[in-house]
């Protein structure tokens, strides 16, 4: 039982590159944090951390031990899951950080709420790039692939980038017929709020187009407000096809440069990987899965 104390005081301190973080989680001081692992270190022969006044930093061993411990308290927490009848049913906290972008998400959370009454959604909607782990989220949701090679992941679905105007402001400025008449059209574009990039859109040779200049009337990092800038005649956005589906159904946008346009991307759902999956998470991600691009 000591061994096992130490494996997992090992496994949160190295997540959570703290002791004190550790030990809160752990409900215990970071001394006793300190002094397991010290016991762990001296039992096994090779030091794990490598520690300053102001921070602690894995070794070469730490990191090859590190993995092992993760399927060691996994299997462990299995087990405990399996055997518990408690558990068998979906409950409790689920929180969750998601992308700005309501209105593919916002029904299938309320489906999944009716359906999983005994789940609690903590739900934060912000498109920076958080830290899974270390800010505590049991998941998060966002496009594009991860490096982080302590997340697992799972696809919800593809999903493109389109180029869309209202008829209104097409008809006063002319549709572009090749990318380079962007010169001369309004743009509205999309900035990442981690790095305060602006997203580039799908065309050939975009960054030669947006380093000239573009003429630009918004900058912004919300998915919803370039689709009502674009809705009211403001200029040419690049969005989602998720988002820009029902106006463009309903006639309120019409797509530009779809000849040119060349782009695939995926939503997923990515959750730590030294983490069984609980109940409620394995169904939070199964339901995802099945209901925000049912069709794919």
């Amino acid at each position: 039982m000591d061994n096992l104390a130490g494996f997992t005081a090992f496994v949160q301190a190295a997540e959570l590159r703290s002791f004190v973080a550790a030990g809160r989680v752990l409900g215990i001081s970071a001394s006793a944090v300190g002094k397991s692992i010290a016991r762990l270190e001296e039992r096994l022969g090779v030091r794990l951390f490598h520690r300053s006044t102001r921070s602690i930093a894995l070794t070469s061993e730490g990191t090859v031990f590190l993995e092992r411990c993760r399927r060691i308290l996994g299997e462990i927490e299995a087990a405990e899951l399996e055997l518990s009848s408690s558990k068998s049913a979906p409950q409790g906290r689920l929180r969750v950080s998601l992308p700005q972008v309501g209105s593919l998400l916002n029904p299938v959370l309320a489906a999944f709420a009716r359906a999983y009454p005994q789940v609690e959604l903590d739900l934060d909607f912000s498109d920076r790039r958080v830290d899974v782990i270390e800010e505590g989220y049991d998941a998060v949701v966002r496009a594009g692939e991860s490096a982080d090679s302590r997340l697992m992941s799972r696809q919800l679905g593809q999903f493109q980038l389109q180029l869309v105007a209202a008829p209104a402001y097409l008809a006063r400025h002319g549709t572009p017929v090749l990318p380079a008449d962007l010169a001369r059209h309004t743009c509205l574009l999309y900035k990442f709020p981690s790095s305060g990039k602006v997203e580039a859109w799908p065309l050939p040779d975009w960054n030669s187009l947006h380093a000239a200049g573009l003429p630009t009337v918004l900058n912004c990092n919300n998915v919803e407000t370039l689709l009502h800038f674009a809705e009211s005649g403001l200029g040419i956005a690049a969005l989602p096809d998720f988002a820009a589906r029902a106006a463009l159904a309903a006639g309120r946008l019409q797509p530009v440069l779809d000849a040119h346009r060349r782009h695939d991307g995926a939503l997923r759902i990515l959750w730590p990987s030294s983490r069984h999956l609980t109940p409620k998470l394995r169904a939070f991600i199964d339901f995802l899965a099945a209901h925000v691009f049912p069709q794919n």
